[in-house]
């Protein structure tokens, strides 16, 4: 899985001298505390990514809800590294659980994801709805950059749910290693237009 980066923004209250424009300014003068131009500085926004874990009874079938907790603990991980927001919903049997409200990453954080149960349906389209009550509450937050949200499933559900709305970014984590695989995974990615990945061992 690569590394997650941070969302990049121009912002005026940091900066440092932009040393031709100063010169020009000085002249054959002294330099003087009014002569200095600045230039702003990009400086890292964090990103806010939410996790969408399927905990349904699928699942828990040939490891793959173990896979996929990995999964999503390595990306809560390397949000905390890159200074960046993360959410954690699961979903299965027992409904939608917010497990991690939106908030800035923790390295401890990925020790929640162990709490998340497995058992029961699949409730996508609640999840769905839930997660984009979330990214619209982020997006009127000061401070926040573009939104990224990871679904993780096996695509075992009959339900076609719309795209997610208000993120920069989706990715389709596949953990339907049956075969012959249903390829519900695929066809959401493509209709939604994210990406779309096959999940593995994390590296």
């Amino acid at each position: 899985m690569p590394p997650l980066k941070p969302a990049v923004q121009a912002l005026g209250d940091t900066a440092v001298i932009a040393w031709l424009r100063t010169l020009l300014a000085k002249g054959p003068q002294a330099l003087q505390r009014e002569h200095l131009r600045y230039q702003p500085q990009a400086v890292a926004v964090p990103r806010l990514h939410l996790i969408l874990l399927d905990t349904s009874g699928s699942m828990r079938q040939g490891g793959r809800l173990a896979l996929a907790k990995g999964h999503a603990a390595r990306l809560i991980e390397q949000a905390a590294r890159a200074g960046d927001h993360v959410g954690l919903l699961c979903f299965g049997g027992s409904g939608v659980e917010l497990v991690v409200p939106p908030g800035p990453a923790r390295a401890a954080g990925a020790a929640r994801v162990r709490q998340c149960g497995g058992g029961g349906g699949t409730p996508l389209r609640r999840a769905l709805d839930v997660a984009n009550t979330l990214l619209a509450q982020a997006q009127r937050r000061s401070g926040i950059g573009p939104a990224w949200l990871w679904l993780l499933s096996d695509g075992r559900t009959l339900e076609q749910p719309a795209a997610p709305r208000g993120t920069e970014h989706a990715v389709v984590l596949d953990f339907d290693d049956r075969s012959p695989a249903i390829g519900r995974c695929a066809a959401w990615a493509e209709r939604w237009g994210a990406e779309y990945r096959l999940a593995s061992a994390p590296t």
